[in-house]
């Protein structure tokens, strides 16, 4: 083979960054990091239009960017403007539910996948170094207050998942916290359409049981105290395994966990 004639085969061109793509990553940094906050207004057409020096097409090109990641809303009219959203946490368990419904992910996998994620939450509380200044004092008043209202389902009912919230809110690690969170967001809307939010008359939790679902959590914020990553977790482990086993029993007529996960209860919810 002559390599002096040997021509190499033609290389596909990179195409640049659009500069509508340019100008939205700019505007996205700012919202992202704050710059410019939730619920007030990007700057004026004009304005930006003389700071990035391209086309009106070009700027209206990046509101629509913008727009279509939820970033913005643009008005229109003669109070227009483009209104800035930071991205929020039940924006995170949306998305996560259209990606679970276009999988055809059924219900019983985001129980399970709590039931497993949520006690690595209450190792990692265990773990904190200000544990005692932080998660420790909401979970100790939470756990208070749920033996003040021992004989008042509903509160009884509001309280055991506040404590399950404070756990995972609480954990130290922001990414385990909008996971976790984003999975339960998705859990809760799904029991509370189609379970009504609590169990009907004849599967309402007794007080004895209510009391050994306190103790457990008395037990489990003890361990967190002491700094016991592991018992933390293994009683976690136990207490969710517990609960997730007794609550499809109560709902089964009402919650089928092998229905498919329908974004549309959290649009609704």
């Amino acid at each position: 083979m002559d390599l002096n004639n040997f021509a190499p085969p033609k290389t596909r061109r990179l195409r640049p960054p659009r500069v509508a793509e340019i100008v939205a990553e700019r505007l996205r940094d700012r919202i992202l990091s704050g710059e410019l906050g939730d619920g007030t207004l990007l700057p004026k057409q004009s304005d930006l239009l003389a700071e990035f020096g391209v086309s009106l097409p070009v700027i209206r090109d990046a509101f629509s960017i913008l727009e279509t990641e939820g970033l913005i809303t643009v008005r229109r009219g003669n109070v227009g403007g483009a209104v800035v959203h930071r991205p929020q946490p039940s924006k995170a368990a949306y998305m996560l539910g259209l990606v679970m419904q276009s999988r055809a992910v059924r219900l019983e996998h985001v129980m399970n996948a709590i039931r497993y994620l949520e006690p690595a939450c209450a190792a990692a509380c265990a773990g904190r170094r200000d544990r005692k200044r932080t998660i420790v004092p909401a979970l100790r008043a939470i756990i208070d207050e749920s033996y003040e209202a021992i004989d008042d389902t509903q509160r009884h009912i509001a309280l055991a998942l506040q404590f399950h919230i404070e756990l995972v809110s609480g954990c130290g690690n922001p990414a385990m916290s909008l996971t976790v969170g984003a999975l339960k967001s998705i859990w809760s809307a799904h029991l509370e359409t189609h379970g009504g939010g609590t169990p009907r008359r004849g599967s309402t939790v007794v007080r004895k049981a209510r009391m050994r679902a306190i103790e457990e959590h008395e037990r489990l914020y003890q361990y967190i105290v002491d700094g016991d990553a592991v018992r933390a977790e293994q009683v976690a482990r136990e207490h969710f395994s517990e609960a997730f086993q007794e609550l499809p029993q109560g709902w089964r007529h009402e919650l089928d966990l092998s229905a498919i996960v329908n974004v549309s209860v959290l649009r609704n919810s």
